[in-house]
C-alpha cells in the first residue's frame, strides 16, 4: 500500500486515488464509530482498574494476642463466625492464638509483617501493658489501627456460695482482713486483670494474692471451683457461669451502669449490677477491643477492614453478641481512634508505674 500511496501518477487505480482522497464520509462515521467504542471501553476498564476496591486474595490470619476462652479470643472467633455466615469477605478468617510472652508474640509477628494486609490482630489493653513491662521492642505504633470495635467492661466476681453479697461487703473484707488473706485470680501477670488488682489494693491499703492464669476461661473456671476469692473477668467470660448459678456479680468497673436490661439469672441484668464506686469501691477501668494491621499497608487495605467490621457491626448476631457480653459499644476510627490510643498509652504508663510494674 505504501507505493500506492506515495506515487503521484494520474495512472494509479481507483482505489489508490480514493485512499489518498481519504475515506468516503460512509467510512469516515464507520471508523469514528468504532474509534469511539474503543476508547469508551479502554476508558471504563481504565476506570475500573482505577477504582477497584482493594480485597484480600488468600486467607487471611486473625491474631489474637491471648489465650484461647478469653474475651479477645471470643469476640475474634465471633467476628470470623459472622463474616462467614453473611459471605462479608470472599476469602476465609483464620484466627491464631499467639500468646506467648503476654501477648508479645502475638504483637511482634504483626509488627514483622510489614506490608502484608492478609493479617490483622485483635488488641486488649496488653498493646500497651506488655511492652511497658517487658520492655519488648514492640509499641502500638509500630502497627497500623483500623478500629476499635468496643470498650470492654470488667466485673468484680465471687462464687455464687461466697459470703460476700455486695461489693462494699468484699471490699471491707479485703481492708478487715490480714494481707494477701484474698486471693484474686487474672489472667496474665501485670497486665488489666492485676492492674485493677493493685487498684484495690490500694484503695483498701492491703494486699492482695493475685493469681495469674493464661486466659479468662480458666480464671472463670478457677472461681467456679472456689480455688480463689474473686476475680475481675469482662462479662462475656463469665456470662455462662453466672447464668447457671455458680457466679454472682457483685459491680461494675465503669462510670456508668450498663444499658443491658434483659434478665441473665432469674433476678438480675446486666443494668442491675452497680458501678464499683457508687457500690463503695473506688476503681474504673474499661478495655479496648480494637482492630490493628501490619505496618505499611495501603489506605486502600485499610478502608477495606474498617467497612468489614462496620458490616459486622451492623448484622444482628452483634447486637445480640454486644448484650450478652455487655460492652461498651464505643466505636472509633482515623484520627479520633489515634488520639484516644496515646491518650490511653499515658494512663496505662502511669497506672504502671504506680503499680510497680514498668520494667526496670
Amino acid at each position: 500500500m505504501m507505493p500506492l500511496l506515495q506515487s503521484r501518477s494520474n495512472s494509479q487505480p481507483a482505489t489508490a486515488r480514493a485512499l489518498r482522497r481519504g475515506p468516503t464520509a460512509p467510512l469516515k462515521t464507520m471508523l469514528a464509530m468504532g474509534a469511539l467504542a474503543l476508547g469508551i471501553g479502554f476508558g471504563l476498564g481504565g476506570a475500573t482498574r482505577a477504582h477497584a476496591a482493594w480485597e484480600p486474595s488468600k486467607p487471611v490470619e486473625f491474631v489474637v494476642p491471648a489465650g484461647t476462652g478469653g474475651g479477645a479470643d471470643q469476640m475474634a472467633r465471633f467476628i470470623q463466625g459472622v463474616v462467614a455466615k453473611h459471605n462479608l469477605m470472599k476469602q476465609p478468617m483464620v484466627v491464631l492464638n499467639k500468646s506467648g510472652g503476654a501477648g508479645a508474640e502475638g504483637f511482634l509477628d504483626v509488627k514483622n509483617d510489614k506490608g502484608n494486609a492478609h493479617k490483622i490482630v485483635i488488641t486488649l489493653s496488653n498493646l500497651f501493658t506488655t511492652p511497658l513491662a517487658t520492655a519488648v521492642p514492640f509499641n502500638w505504633r509500630d502497627m497500623t489501627p483500623v478500629a476499635m470495635l468496643a470498650l470492654d467492661q470488667f466485673v468484680l466476681w465471687v462464687n455464687e456460695d461466697s459470703p460476700h453479697k455486695t461489693a462494699k461487703a468484699y471490699f471491707d473484707a479485703v481492708k478487715g482482713g490480714a494481707d494477701r488473706s484474698v486471693k484474686m485470680a487474672g489472667t496474665g501477670s501485670k497486665q488489666e486483670d492485676q492492674i485493677i488488682t493493685v487498684m484495690i489494693e490500694k484503695a483498701a491499703g492491703k494486699k492482695i494474692t493475685y493469681v495469674p492464669f493464661k486466659g479468662g476461661g480458666d480464671v472463670a473456671v478457677q472461681l467456679v471451683g472456689n480455688h480463689v476469692t474473686s476475680t475481675v473477668n469482662n462479662p462475656i467470660e463469665a456470662e455462662s457461669h453466672w447464668r447457671a448459678g455458680k457466679l454472682r456479680a457483685l459491680c461494675v468497673f465503669d462510670d456508668k451502669p450498663m444499658p443491658y436490661k434483659t434478665k441473665v439469672t432469674a433476678s438480675q441484668s446486666w443494668a442491675d449490677l452497680p458501678t464499683c464506686s457508687s457500690a463503695g469501691l473506688p476503681v474504673d477501668y474499661l478495655m479496648l477491643r480494637g482492630i490493628f494491621m501490619p505496618p505499611g499497608v495501603t489506605q486502600d487495605q485499610i478502608n477495606f477492614y474498617l467497612e468489614l467490621m462496620k458490616k459486622v457491626r451492623a448484622t444482628p448476631e452483634w447486637k445480640d453478641f454486644m448484650e450478652k457480653g455487655a460492652f461498651n459499644q464505643t466505636f472509633m476510627a482515623g484520627q479520633e481512634y489515634f488520639d484516644w490510643l496515646g491518650k490511653n498509652e499515658f494512663r496505662h504508663r502511669e497506672l504502671m508505674k504506680d503499680a510497680g510494674f514498668l520494667a526496670k
